[in-house]
């Protein structure tokens, strides 16, 4: 079949998208012709733009002319810049539908004690401070050659380790956000059991945590008063050994999809991430929420620009002026450092064919569906609405995901058009690629390929319909390509705010 060389993707739009790599002298649409060579994903004006005009994408300002741009002529960071103006909102339309067989369907997965949903059945390993990395390392190393193989329900054992816990106020945004994550690890659904190992001298002390009761001491314990690494990894396996026995007897059961809650991500972005991959997440993501699952919308940088978009979808005024606040936190918290969230789009991206924040975001927030805006939380808060909801986190993958994960998140779904290598344990993270080059070309890494969308073999509902039922899949125990390949041991990245002491 014929494959559309570029796509138009509003009337109001003066630029169109390029599908595949162009020559000068192809045919776009109005009877323009393409001035230069063109590479696929970059954009190319299809009606004169004047120095200091808007350059629209999405029905939306993605920045201004910085010079007189012809028909037919490249638009990229030569002859286009970051601007802060915003055109009147388009019709976003209508949320895909769910039938009822939709909200019939089930998964299968395991059902906690406490009544949660969980999709994995891991044990954690989880490090208070960095000095513990080393000890929980081995110890979850020892724990998979020496006690995964006597129990056939347990996905393994996962170290949980990072670089914060000490050096830091005990005070403050830096300890709240490292104690929220830990803490949403520690009882995250996937984890059947966890075990948290401390050094005995940090900041992050152990008893921060308020775990008591009979048994704590089987959950929790500091190296020191362990007598030494060797000691902990002996009796971390002794403890370990009793909370496989318990792990080890849970079985799948049948749970209604309303119960999947999905951390949606974007990494290594290009001019079709916003075209292909991120609007049939977001027709998964509508038909979820329409049968009552969740899905958490994220990296509060690469929302800017197109933040207005998801406020008139808020359900209420709260709602809307949380998601300001966050938007006016960023402002301060960038120029505090000298930057500018212009500075977002990193050299791939910009490879790939996207220009300014504004442009990134815009396709960012197609992730999202056309869903109702439920709720707004901060960084690895539990998240307990249903439907579509946001949370603050940086755009960088893995602390962004981190955050999800720690905030209930028993799936990720990942759009990529550079081609980011992920994992995200005890979260099974699925990947899918804004173009067919990169599915091919990275394979082994990619679930599913969004690019036959603009070449015209798939639609963006039909393709969402596709996503949906591997998420059910991937939440009943299908493995995604990162979980085969053994991604997520160090993918475990929270949020460092605050100084180093």
């Amino acid at each position: 079949m014929s494959v559309p060389s570029s796509i138009l993707l509003a009337p109001e739009d003066n630029v169109v998208v390029a599908t595949l790599a162009m020559d000068a002298g192809e045919a776009l649409p109005g009877g323009v012709r393409a001035v230069t060579k063109i590479d696929a994903g970059h954009k190319v004006a299809i009606r004169p733009i004047h120095a200091g005009e808007p350059v629209v994408k999405y029905a939306q300002a993605i920045g201004r002319a910085t010079s007189d741009i012809k028909a037919g002529e490249h638009v990229h960071s030569h002859n286009l810049s970051f601007d802060q103006d915003r055109l009147a909102i388009s019709p976003q339309g209508t949320p895909e539908e769910a039938s009822a067989a939709d909200r019939a369907r089930t998964f299968l997965g395991y059902r906690r004690s406490d009544g949660r949903a969980a999709t994995r059945n891991y044990i954690g390993i989880i490090a208070s401070v960095n000095c513990s990395t080393t000890v929980c390392r081995a110890i979850a190393e020892e724990a998979n050659r020496r006690i995964l193989p006597k129990y056939e329900g347990i996905d393994g054992f996962v170290p949980i380790v990072h670089d914060q816990g000490c050096g830091m106020s005990s005070t403050g945004d830096g300890m709240m956000n490292l104690h929220r994550t830990l803490a949403g690890y520690a009882r995250h659904v996937n984890f059947g059991g966890a075990l948290m190992v401390g050094l005995g001298c940090e900041v992050n002390q152990l008893t921060l945590y308020g775990q008591s009761g009979a048994g704590q001491e089987k959950r929790h314990f500091n190296i020191q008063e362990a007598g030494g690494s060797r000691r902990s990894v002996e009796r971390a396996l002794g403890m370990l050994e009793e909370i496989a026995a318990e792990v080890g007897r849970q079985r799948r059961v049948a749970i209604p999809v309303s119960e999947i809650i999905v951390g949606l991500q974007c990494g290594g972005s290009d001019g079709l991430s916003g075209i292909t991959a991120n609007p049939a997440l977001g027709a998964a993501v509508d038909i979820l929420a329409a049968v009552g699952g969740t899905a958490i919308l994220s990296e509060t940088s690469e929302i800017y620009g197109a933040e207005h978009l998801l406020r008139s979808r808020a359900v209420s005024d709260a709602v809307a002026e949380k998601l300001d606040g966050l938007i006016a936190w960023w402002e301060t918290y960038v120029a505090l450092h000298g930057a500018s969230l212009d500075n977002n789009p990193s050299p791939g991206n910009k490879r790939g064919g996207l220009t300014t924040i504004l442009e990134k975001s815009l396709g960012a927030v197609a992730k999202g569906g056309r869903s109702p805006l439920n709720a707004v939380y901060g960084y690895a808060e539990r998240v307990t609405e249903h439907g579509l909801v946001f949370m603050d986190t940086p755009g960088y993958d893995p602390v962004s995901a981190t955050g999800q994960v720690a905030g209930g998140a028993n799936v990720i779904a990942f759009t990529t058009g550079r081609g980011s290598c992920f994992g995200c344990r005890p979260a099974p993270s699925i990947k899918l690629t804004s173009n067919t080059a990169l599915f091919w070309a990275m394979e082994e890494d990619m679930d599913i390929d969004c690019g036959v969308i603009a070449s015209g073999e798939a639609t963006i509902a039909g393709l969402g319909r596709e996503i949906f039922d591997l998420i059910i899949d991937t939440a009943s125990g299908k493995k995604t390509k990162s979980e085969l390949f053994g991604y997520g041991d160090n993918e475990f990245v929270p949020w460092h705010l605050g100084a180093t002491l």
